[in-house]
């Protein structure tokens, strides 16, 4: 079965084409600009029908979405009750669902009579307990508004972990795992049995750990004194939490930590403390998972810097384990969140086993 995976962006479609259950990788690509000045897409439409003409035989569709709330806890076959829920979430996911929304309409244009999948960011997240998603505010907030915590990356936790549990030659259900998913935005998950049962970001990507540009947990009074004090309005407070804080904000350089590396090397002392604290958060949050889960079997790191800095992989463990008389194992997993998708899409239309899975 030919399965598209579409990650579609607001200004960008990328995608994979797999042959499954072989999970062979047939084509991949992107479409970009899509919608700006001087683009020859306009819309997500025209750029699927290019992406269409060079992947051929597209015998179903699945779709990345970023947000699908308490409705969703498991991937889902596009019909009208899940696009009606996935547009009920772009409340909370407004830079994101209707960009993975248009994505959905567009192939149901294309590829009339084609099943489609959703595979939602949040749903591995859903089996975190209600002590854990419950925030300290008002309970009207979260049974009036749904403010809770939601987590995100799912589909990378997730498949890491099923790697993990084959690497390990250990059923999934027999494993307590802690996974690292580090790259521009970063967050870590506690799963054990197999379900996530605490992750680091929150209502949005934004809590938790510092980022390559979003701040991560912060005093929430603090927010409110810049404003005052600066006279921001909340775009522009928003945008500071975002786009102008974390390793960028701190360093005062960039949010790449190759370059923050070597400036630090060289004797830069604000790239040092960028990544000094870049290292602290993820270790106080390893060593708080380990303490809900009772332990660990594996430690994984995945993404772009987890998968490739093994110098900011060696000071996260660096005595990190020494009070432990079984220490997990230190495992480097390569994410791959479209072979995920394709998995999960495969499985809701053929019922069939699945590599890895």
């Amino acid at each position: 079965m030919k399965i598209l995976v579409i990650n579609s962006g607001s200004s960008s479609i990328k995608y994979k084409l797999f042959d499954m259950p072989s999970e062979n990788l047939v084509k991949k690509g992107a479409i970009e600009h899509i919608g700006e000045d001087n683009s020859k897409f306009g819309d997500h439409y025209s750029g699927l029908k290019v992406i269409l003409e060079e992947a051929k035989s597209v015998e179903a569709v699945g779709h990345r979405v970023v947000h699908g709330g308490e409705d969703f806890n498991k991937p889902a076959l596009v019909d009208a009750s899940v696009i009606k829920g996935i547009k009920k979430c772009s409340a909370i996911a407004p830079l994101h669902n209707p960009a993975n929304l248009s994505g959905i309409l567009a192939c149901q244009k294309l590829l009339p009579g084609i099943k489609q999948a959703v595979v939602f960011d949040t749903a591995f997240h859903q089996s975190i307990p209600e002590h854990a998603f419950i925030y300290g505010l008002p309970y009207d907030y979260y049974h009036k508004l749904r403010v809770r915590k939601y987590g995100f990356h799912g589909t990378s936790h997730e498949y890491v972990a099923a790697e993990a549990s084959r690497i390990l030659k250990k059923p999934l259900n027999k494993l307590k795992l802690i996974t690292c998913h580090l790259g521009n935005g970063c967050s870590i998950t506690a799963i054990d049995q197999g379900r996530s049962i605490d992750t680091s970001m929150g209502y949005t990507p934004l809590e938790g750990l510092v980022m390559g540009t979003r701040c991560g947990d912060v005093d929430p009074a603090l927010i409110t004194h810049i404003m005052n004090k600066n006279n921001l309005d909340t775009r522009q407070m928003d945008r500071i939490l975002n786009k102008e804080s974390g390793l960028k904000g701190i360093s005062g350089i960039s949010n790449d930590v190759r370059l923050l590396d070597e400036k630090a090397n060289a004797g830069n002392k604000r790239a040092r403390l960028a990544l000094d604290i870049f290292v602290y958060r993820i270790r106080k949050y390893i060593g708080s998972y380990l303490s809900v889960l009772g332990g660990a079997d594996a430690l994984i790191f995945t993404a772009g810097i987890g998968e490739n800095k093994a110098s900011i992989r060696k000071s996260i463990c660096k005595g990190l384990f020494g009070y432990l008389s079984k220490k997990p194992k230190i495992l480097v997993i390569p994410t791959n969140e479209e072979l995920m998708i394709a998995r999960q899409t495969y499985r809701l239309i053929s019922n069939k086993a699945i590599i890895g899975a």
